[in-house]
């Protein structure tokens, strides 16, 4: 069995561009040394363009239609209750349960979409859609190790939301914990594998991405401050993998990228005003999926997910397979024709069907919409219009995804950075379904 050690680095939301810009303005001098290898490259994501679907193809080396992760949530067919997708919903077993059947040793420090875990040969510690330690570590002992150290899952990106200073004060605050769990679970050298996911830079990138990019920006030096500190703390995983005596491999990876944001894009007002969306009764929260009336059509959920609402699929859905297939080739002509002010807002419009294969295909979205960059497109249920800017800056890209192995391996998709991971221990990178 192979005894190289890999390290993998998980950077949230970096895109490949802004990190190279940043670098050669000298504000990221630890990255910069990653940043100028020709093994960095930008990659592409798994559509839809979201950290749980990224995350988890990575961490099961499968794609979307064999783990059956779609979108950050997922309507039940049966009840129209909208719930966060977390690890319950992830079929097949992760890199580390293969790795740990094969007697090799896992540590992962703030994985997403790994919580609530289940007991295998590894340490885990969970991250967002995680809000507690209880249920996001394993083993459990380690969750009480972790409070008395003050660590905390997932900043307040609600408050921090419309309050700038706070948001990055909570970014600071997480980002510190993350290196304290580096600094408690790093040292033993008891572990094959070791994974350290930094999520700091996607919320940063959500409410104040501009800052990142426009000079004069009034948040600007605020916001260079953390990426100084970020910058330190990838300074510092670094300097401890230099330390490793080999045979090693380092391998760092984000799961999507971002640009600033131009509108955000509400789908399902625009299926209400084609009279393909109706429902029942006035939405209690912009999540209210059980307002859905029969006589829907289509629905949308966030990002740029669209289900059309047929009979057998769905417990209230009347649209039949035929309607189906005659409404499909409509609805892509009429998305891609979309504008603002003369602005193309969607790149391209992708059947579920053609997108997506293996045994979790049936859960997919009839239609993936890839926007152009600017264009955030959501599912949100009683908004007044299509149009809107909703407290937030950034917005996810499928391309210009930061990529970087030290021994040089391609990859296209997170899903296949999984498969190299696998590949270095020895072990089949071929997808088992279950």
């Amino acid at each position: 069995m192979h005894s190289s050690r890999l390290v993998f680095l998980g950077l949230d939301g970096l895109p490949w561009s802004l990190a190279g810009t940043l670098c050669a303005q000298g504000l990221l001098p630890n990255l910069s040394a990653v940043v100028a290898s020709p093994h960095c490259k930008a990659i592409s994501a798994e559509l839809p363009e979201l950290s749980p679907v990224n995350w988890t193809s990575m961490f099961t080396a499968s794609p979307p239609g064999h783990h059956g992760v779609f979108g950050f949530t997922h309507m039940d067919p049966q009840s129209y209750e909208l719930r966060f997708t977390d690890f319950t919903h992830v079929h097949g077993p992760t890199i580390f349960e293969r790795l740990a059947e094969a007697g090799l040793f896992s540590k992962v420090v703030n994985m997403p979409n790994l919580a609530p875990v289940r007991p295998m040969r590894a340490v885990l510690v969970a991250g967002f859609p995680a809000s507690a330690l209880e249920g996001a570590v394993h083993p459990p002992a380690l969750a009480g190790i972790l409070a008395d150290h003050g660590y905390t899952v997932e900043a307040d990106t609600v408050r921090g939301a419309t309050d700038p200073a706070f948001l990055l004060e909570e970014l600071h605050r997480t980002l510190a914990c993350r290196e304290k769990a580096l600094e408690l679970l790093w040292p033993d050298m008891s572990w094959d594998l070791f994974f350290l996911v930094l999520t700091e830079t996607d919320r940063l990138g959500h409410f104040l991405f501009p800052a990142l990019t426009e000079p004069f920006h009034p948040w600007r030096s605020e916001a260079l401050r953390f990426m100084a500190a970020w910058d330190r703390l990838v300074g510092r995983v670094l300097g401890m993998y230099e330390a490793l005596s080999g045979p090693k491999r380092l391998v760092i990876m984000a799961d999507h990228g971002f640009t600033s944001l131009v509108q955000e894009v509400d789908l399902n007002a625009w299926l209400a005003e084609r009279g393909l969306l109706r429902l029942s009764r006035p939405p209690g929260s912009e999540w209210d999926t059980d307002a859905i009336d029969p006589g829907a059509r289509a629905f949308a959920l966030d990002p740029g997910r669209i289900y059309l609402h047929t009979k057998g699929r769905f417990a209230r859905g009347t649209l039949t397979r035929a309607e189906a297939e005659r409404l499909v080739p409509e609805l892509m002509r009429a998305l891609s024709g979309l504008t603002w002010h003369g602005r193309r807002v969607v790149r391209s419009v992708l059947r579920g069907s053609d997108l997506y294969h293996g045994p979790q295909a049936h859960l997919a979205p009839d239609l993936i919409l890839v926007p152009e960059a600017g264009f955030d497109l959501k599912g949100k249920f009683g908004r007044p219009g299509v149009f809107g800017h909703f407290g937030r800056q950034g917005m996810h890209t499928a391309d210009d995804v930061f990529f970087y192995d030290s021994m040089g391996a391609g990859a296209r998709t997170p899903t296949d950075v999984g498969r190299l991971i696998l590949e270095h221990y020895g072990l089949p990178a071929t997808i088992l379904e279950n």
